[in-house]
């Protein structure tokens, strides 16, 4: 039986482009629209511990949330703050605590602040910006644990985030071994073919041989 440890032993073998051929190939939305990394040296993996905010009521003082002790070392703390870009979920305390709890990273359907420290931390983050503006007074937290979503993405407590340059992808807990047995399989057919490049063979001959064009396709294997 697999661990969610071996999940994520072989996630971080592998690209977030890899990962989301083999979501296509699944038939999963898994790809975070516009959700990118606050550094290109940024990586991550984990499962997902998700946090929902909404807006202040104007009889609240609002509230940030502190959640953080809570947070089980090794995942990922996916925020859903409804994409909203004029005011932050997360800033430097949080990286400070998240980085020494050895938390995976932050994805958050928002924008944060004080980039600095998590990139001299290198504790990794996406989003869809960042600015210095707080959220404090502006959001309250709405559930901790709950469905949330990210960049249009569909986000359980326990799925598997992962991120990279590319960006951030999302594979429900349920179909891991899947995804992942396709996104190895996807990783092996274009090392082949780099390599049958790299030998002199004509790149459209060296694509052809291993299906190039079917690798996300739900048919791959009618091919």
């Amino acid at each position: 039986m697999k661990t969610g440890n071996q999940f994520i032993d072989r996630a971080k073998l592998l690209d977030c482009a890899a990962i989301s051929d083999a979501l296509d190939r699944s038939g999963i939305n898994g790809q975070c629209y516009k959700i990118s990394a606050c550094d290109p040296n940024f990586r991550m993996v984990g499962h997902a511990y998700t946090v929902l905010y909404r807006p202040a009521n104007f009889d609240e003082d609002g509230n940030v949330g502190e959640y953080i002790d809570d947070v089980p070392p090794g995942n990922v703390i996916a925020i859903d703050n409804r994409g909203r870009d004029d005011m932050t979920t997360w800033g430097n305390i949080l990286t400070e605590m998240a980085h020494q709890r050895k938390i995976a990273g932050t994805v958050i359907d928002g924008i944060n602040r004080d980039v600095s420290l998590c990139r001299q931390l290198n504790y990794p983050i996406y989003s869809s910006g960042y600015w210095m503006r707080t959220g404090k007074g502006r959001i309250q937290l709405a559930g901790l644990q709950v469905p949330i979503q990210i960049g249009g993405v569909n986000v359980m407590p326990g799925d598997l985030i992962c991120g990279d340059p590319d960006g951030v992808v999302v594979v429900p807990s349920q179909m891991q071994e899947q995804v992942l047995t396709y996104a190895e399989e996807i990783t092996a057919k274009e090392n082949i073919v780099r390599k049958n490049i790299r030998e002199g063979m004509r790149m459209d001959e060296a694509r052809k041989l291993q299906k190039y064009h079917f690798l996300q396709s739900k048919d791959f294997d009618k091919k």
